[in-house]
């Protein structure tokens, strides 16, 4: 009971923290420590001691497993080369590093102080996530990020294991070779075997909640036979969640892909919370061991400065000197401001924690060890993670604008939305119904038009046809769920069916288009296309690339017919101005079947997209 209770209170606490953190846009992995550590001082709280195998067994494979589930596949392969770079070379250097600096300060052996290295090189995965994806970071950086937290575990995992056993006096650097070899082969073909043979079972399950079953056990389904053979494990989680994660739309149905999309959130975000306020509860008794240790109080204060300061001085050094040197070659590089924040983004974790447990109670200076890793965990998570928004302020690197992903969103549904209405043309029968035939099409465009709508001023400024359609019908379905409630209350219907109608209501309110309630406050920066997507469509490519309206910005012809406008579109070859397809004239869509002129413009404030009516191309 006592056990029960007090895991509740833990992660309820947990959950509690994280929510007042995100509600007040403070770095949620740092608020949980620092409330952990606050915590393990308070009389009553008992003594948390965090078993290894309950993070590399527990909680490790879900957490790498849902990280893996959402990283792109095609962006690994396109920055492969930077991901092996920071996760096998910066792990293997950083661990050499601080063995260094750790040998030289404290009495321990070598092999000793590589094993907390090898303890401390490998930034984590959770504290990575969060920290990247709350500062606002350009995506192909986050990208990176991600995936080398993900991979760079099994490097340090090998040369831990290495380091134990060279404590033993048995092993060679052959040995160490050989091993990693496996772990790298051997993890990512385990990984690939379970994927495929799951992909097999999951593809007969049409279930949700049956399927949503079998992913929970996909992590420990691919962790524990690879840890079995030493492959990785890590690298076997890591490659069964991405394969699974790339294919989903094609082996499972829609159901099955949300229900496992909202429950892995889920597990995601109670562990993540749980195991950062874990990590700080455990602060007070490796401080208090360490402090007892026999070592002088200063020698381990300043041993404690140095190895922080090697570990975060380690990453600029491998991340920067290739860079430097090419520059002094006279060849291409990437940004300087780019590799200053990939540099800074070195925060370390659960698996450090997790790691240093490993070492065996014969280990020199085991507590000293133990308090040196909690301090690397803690001080990158202060000073790194704290100062990281500030450092990609300073830099002016902006992540991805919600506008610019509104109008890639949009073309590409509108592509979506094109190719379906081809499909809807060549499956119409001489027996269907017109109605049936006009309300597909109808979904469809209207759903292109809500997207659309997306962009120019704001809804609180305009109000557009989707919005309207989002008002009345969340108000029906209100009452709609008001009658339905008085049949229950007054036991009018039976409980199975009210549930069913009950959750037909849900699902439609819950499809029903939403803006997100940051994108009326974001500051908006000029909207334009991505580079290059003109390149597939002549008349983008012969059309003027900036044409300003030389006229009122109004649409003359709904001031003419007394209609109002929603967005307002700018011929680029005439000039002429005209409102867009949401609004009830479409005119500037007639401007063209009028006068066949392909491209047209966005005047709405801050936008310089072009679209062309007869490709169907942004640019």
């Amino acid at each position: 009971m006592h056990v029960a209770i007090g895991l509740v209170v833990l992660v309820g606490a947990a959950v509690a923290l994280a929510a007042f953190a995100r509600r007040f846009g403070i770095s949620e992995p740092l608020v949980l420590t620092v409330a952990g550590v606050a915590a393990s001082y308070v009389p009553m709280v008992p003594q948390v001691h965090l078993e290894p195998e309950v993070v590399l067994l527990g909680l490790l494979p879900p957490l790498l497993y849902t990280a893996a589930l959402r990283t792109s596949l095609v962006d690994f392969r396109a920055n492969v080369r930077t991901i092996v770079s920071l996760s096998v070379g910066l792990v293997l250097f950083t661990t050499f590093v601080v063995a260094l600096v750790v040998w030289l300060l404290l009495p321990v052996p070598f092999a000793a102080a590589v094993a907390l290295g090898a303890v401390v090189a490998p930034p984590d995965a959770v504290a990575a996530t969060a920290v990247a994806r709350r500062t606002g970071m350009p995506r192909r950086i986050v990208t990176v990020l991600e995936d080398e937290s993900l991979f760079n575990d099994a490097t340090a995992l090998v040369a831990l294991r290495g380091a134990i056993a060279a404590m033993a006096g048995a092993v060679t650097v052959w040995d160490l070779g050989g091993d990693f070899l496996l772990a790298a082969g051997g993890g990512a073909a385990i990984g690939g075997l379970v994927a495929l043979m799951l992909i097999l079972l999951r593809r007969r399950i049409t279930d949700p909640v049956l399927d949503t079953a079998v992913s929970f056990l996909a992590p420990f389904i691919a962790y524990l036979p690879a840890e079995r053979v030493h492959a990785s494990g890590v690298i076997a989680v890591v490659t069964c969640a991405m394969i699974l994660g790339h294919g989903a739309q094609r082996w499972q149905s829609a159901a099955s892909r949300v229900a496992e999309t909202t429950n892995w959130r889920t597990i995601q975000f109670v562990l993540e919370s749980t195991v950062f306020l874990v990590i700080g509860l455990q602060v007070r008794w490796i401080v208090e061991g360490a402090w007892h240790s026999g070592l002088s109080h200063s020698l381990l204060v300043w041993t404690a400065i140095a190895v922080l300061a090697a570990v975060m001085v380690a990453r600029p050094i491998w991340v920067c000197a290739p860079t430097l040197f090419a520059r002094l070659t006279g060849r291409q590089t990437v940004p300087l401001r780019v590799l200053a924040v990939v540099s800074w983004a070195g925060m370390r974790g659960v698996v450090t924690l997790a790691a240093v447990l490993l070492l065996p109670n014969t280990t020199p200076q085991l507590q000293v060890l133990e308090l040196l890793a909690l301090v690397v965990v803690g001080g990158t998570l202060l000073v790194q993670g704290t100062s990281l928004p500030w450092l990609v302020r300073l830099l002016k690197l902006h992540g991805p604008s919600r506008a610019e992903d509104a109008l890639a969103k949009a073309d590409l549904l509108q592509q979506a939305a094109t190719a379906g209405l081809a499909e809807l043309d060549r499956q119409i029968r001489p027996s269907t119904p017109e109605p049936v035939i006009e309300s597909l099409r109808q979904r469809l465009v209207w759903r292109s038009y809500a997207a659309w709508e997306r962009l120019g001023r704001p809804e609180a400024e305009v109000e557009t046809p989707t919005a309207e359609y989002r008002r009345l019908r969340l108000a029906m379905l209100a009452a709609e769920r008001d009658v339905v409630l008085a049949v229950r209350d007054a036991g009018g219907a039976d409980y199975e069916v009210l549930q069913h109608v009950l959750s037909r209501l849900d699902l439609e309110e819950s499809m029903i288009d939403r803006f997100d309630e940051d994108d009326e406050v974001e500051e908006r920066r000029e909207l334009s296309a991505a580079a290059g997507l003109e390149e597939g469509c002549a008349h983008l490519r012969c059309a003027p690339l900036v044409a300003e309206p030389t006229g009122e910005l109004v649409c003359a012809t709904c001031i003419a017919e007394g209609l109002p406008w929603v967005h307002l579109r700018m011929c680029t070859a005439c000039g002429h101005i005209g409102c867009c397809e949401s609004s009830i004239g479409n005119h500037a869509n007639k401007h063209f079947r009028a006068s066949a002129h392909p491209v047209m413009r966005s005047v709405e404030p801050g936008e310089v997209w072009r679209w062309c009516y007869v490709d169907e191309l942004l640019g």
